[in-house]
């Protein structure tokens, strides 16, 4: 169930921080513990610098969720740009199409416990993370 939901635009370095504090924030609140919190906010900040550098910018949402025995925060991020050619390649570690080590996708994938991504090359990315307590 969904508890509630924020979205907005990300677009530059001063949105990517703002993500990383409502990540923080929600996962407090949704009662994770300093690790689990650390670890949905690595892998939100990496998918949004993602997003920003390589998506043209985009939304994120965040959801807050209860099922009848858990809580979990959901972070969806969502862009236009030229999306992702060749995924499987993407989520390979050391593959980069950048300047960086090339360990963000299949790095946030670890981080949470669910994770999926649907690309289509000229339409865009979607990435959504889900953690749970």
């Amino acid at each position: 169930m969904l508890l509630k939901a924020e979205s907005f635009a990300v677009l530059n370095d001063a949105d990517i921080v703002r993500v990383r504090q409502l990540v923080r924030q929600w996962s407090t609140e949704a009662g994770f513990g300093l690790i689990d919190q650390t670890k949905m906010v690595t892998a939100a900040s990496e998918l949004a610098r993602n997003m920003v550098l390589y998506g043209k910018g985009g939304r994120v949402s965040l959801e807050a969720l209860n099922s009848d025995v858990r809580r979990g925060l959901r972070v969806v991020f969502e862009d236009k740009g030229p999306g992702i050619a060749n995924v499987d390649l993407a989520m390979q570690d050391g593959y980069t199409t950048g300047s960086g080590l090339g360990l963000g996708l299949g790095g946030a994938k670890r981080l949470v416990n669910e994770f999926t991504i649907d690309s289509r090359a000229g339409e865009g990315t979607r990435v959504a993370i889900t953690r749970w307590k």
